[in-house]
């Protein structure tokens, strides 16, 4: 079957002669139509995207393509939803540094549509060596096609469209082949939490701070001050008295003495 041609249309068509009328009269009926599908082969795609979530702003989604490229997703439908570690999480859920995951399968099926119409009626009109009208079972009339080279038997013998006379009955057979591509589209959103920072090197001390009540300030006692007796007399201290005083001891030593020699 040649792909370029959408419809192919080909007429089958068997007549009687005129002495099989009164027979045929009775049997004639409106145009039935059959239709059948052909499957062929599918394939299948598989594509990934995966993006690092930037921000989020009410239904607003920014986020940052493995090539480096910012894509703003705007209005995201609530029901859109992500598989977060085993989690079904809404646009509003989703946290910067996330990673999300897109896996779009998409699904080829070649088919072929099959539409066979199948009429007999009378011959009420003929033009060689396309055109028949023919007389159904309800008094209509309906003009068709004769494919170029079609023959038709005609009590045994084989013609073509210039053998066919005015009320004869014919019954044919319309069959046309439409093929079409079915294309099916299966996406699935997934995504992973930021990482945790990393721990600091094992050779690094780790600050730990506590927490402990204030202590009540205390007023510190107040500190005597110890007087240092200069070391030496002010310059306006006089040397009379002691002076005197060793006059005085002088003196009475020498009465002692004296006294003392007169009792001895």
């Amino acid at each position: 079957m040649n792909p370029r041609n959408l419809w192919k249309t080909r007429w089958v068509a068997l007549g009687t002669g005129t002495a099989s009328l009164a027979f045929t009269i009775g049997i004639m009926a409106q145009v039935q139509t059959d239709t059948s599908v052909t499957h062929g082969a599918s394939t299948k795609t598989v594509a990934v995207e995966r993006a690092q979530v930037v921000s989020v702003s009410g239904n607003d989604l920014v986020v940052k393509m493995q090539d480096g490229s910012l894509r703003h997703f705007a209005n995201v439908p609530e029901s859109t939803r992500v598989d977060v570690d085993g989690k079904e999480l809404g646009i509003h859920d989703l946290k910067p540094g996330m990673t999300l995951q897109r896996t779009i399968t998409t699904t080829t099926t070649p088919k072929v549509i099959t539409t066979t119409k199948s009429v007999t009626g009378k011959v009420w009109y003929v033009q060689p060596p396309s055109t028949v009208i023919l007389t159904l079972d309800d008094g209509s009339q309906q003009k068709f096609t004769i494919p170029k080279g079609q023959k038709f038997n005609i009590n045994g013998q084989m013609t073509d469209a210039w053998g066919l006379q005015k009320g004869m009955v014919v019954s044919a057979t319309k069959v046309v082949e439409e093929p079409v591509t079915v294309v099916e589209h299966q996406r699935q959103l997934t995504g992973t939490m930021p990482p945790p920072p990393p721990a600091p090197p094992a050779d690094v001390p780790i600050l730990i701070v506590v927490a402990r009540p204030m202590p009540v300030p205390v007023a510190p006692a107040p500190t005597q001050t110890a007087e240092v007796a200069p070391a030496t007399l002010p310059k306006t201290a006089s040397e009379l008295p002691l002076l005197g005083a060793l006059g005085a001891f002088c003196l009475i030593a020498g009465i002692g003495l004296r006294i003392r020699r007169q009792i001895s």
